[in-house]
């Protein structure tokens, strides 16, 4: 960051509440109570601040719409037709508004990790996502925050569909009761949204973005957000839970082998792409 300036009260104060509500992330989030639930909204609140701060409340808004409309769309034709996700329907979120078949939360949380992991995604590629007026970025971008993305789901949907039951696989999976056909829904649904993230970014325009010092603090705080919310499912793991669990298709799986799973999963994923996302914003001199 750039140096010359003082740390002041607020940014403290910023940190500080950050702090607070990570660690509540990391010990609270991975059993779908009401708590975990307004954790996941104020995380929305922080993802849709975080776009208006890092490129201005417009086209904060702009891609919001653009993540909603494309996320409903796939949500609905994948639980009419099971394609691209496979044969699901969503047990959390019942007693809400529906946009078709979908619950009304689970497009705003698509945005509100989907944007962290572009976030992510464009600081491992040294600032892609200030720099979208050329082709190799326009394309490169999306695929690599597509991959970002669906590392959550690889990590989360296990433990979240088999043991919380917060959605059903109908015919159950290989992994831990979730079928391939997921994790490749995911690839395709947020390369679709990124894809239209970066064609509209790539537009000429004028929103007003961060400072290099403001971009760096935001592009920290997207890394944290990233990876809390994979620590989170290292807590069940260390509490121990025990017993066994079946899926739709009657497989039994044993709960602590999926707790496991999940943190090793973890590790080798999202803890790796947290880490090179850090040392790239470490050493990168330019506009990061």
């Amino acid at each position: 960051m750039s140096g010359g300036r003082s740390f002041s009260p607020l940014d403290a104060a910023g940190w500080i509440a950050l702090a607070i509500y990570l660690a509540l992330v990391v010990g609270f989030s991975w059993n779908p109570t009401p708590f975990a639930q307004g954790l996941a909204a104020i995380g929305i609140a922080i993802a849709c601040t975080h776009a208006a701060l890092f490129y201005g409340w417009k086209d904060a808004l702009a891609l919001l719409a653009i993540c909603l409309v494309i996320t409903f769309a796939m949500e609905n034709v994948g639980a009419a037709t099971g394609f691209p996700f496979g044969h699901y329907h969503f047990e959390v979120g019942s007693n809400l508004i529906h946009v078709g078949a979908i619950p009304v939360i689970v497009g705003p949380l698509w945005f509100g990790m989907g944007y962290i992991s572009w976030i992510v995604a464009g600081t491992l590629l040294g600032g892609a996502d200030r720099r979208l007026n050329g082709n190799i970025a326009r394309v490169a971008l999306p695929i690599v925050a597509a991959f970002v993305m669906t590392q959550w789901d690889v990590v989360m949907d296990p433990p979240e569909a088999t043991i919380s039951k917060a959605w059903i696989w109908h015919n159950g999976g290989a992994h831990f009761g979730v079928p391939l056909s997921n994790y490749l829904g995911w690839l395709l649904t947020s390369w679709l949204f990124y894809q239209a993230f970066a064609i509209y970014l790539g537009r000429p325009r004028t929103a007003s973005e961060a400072t290099t010092e403001q971009s760096r603090k935001l592009r920290l705080v997207a890394i944290l957000l990233y990876l809390a919310s994979g620590l989170t499912h290292v807590t069940p793991w260390i509490i121990g839970q025990s017993g066994e669990v079946a899926d739709a298709a009657n497989h039994i799986w044993r709960i602590q082998d999926l707790r496991e799973s999940a943190v090793v999963v973890l590790l080798f994923t999202m803890g790796f792409t947290s880490l090179l996302a850090a040392l790239r914003l470490t050493t990168d001199a330019g506009d990061c």
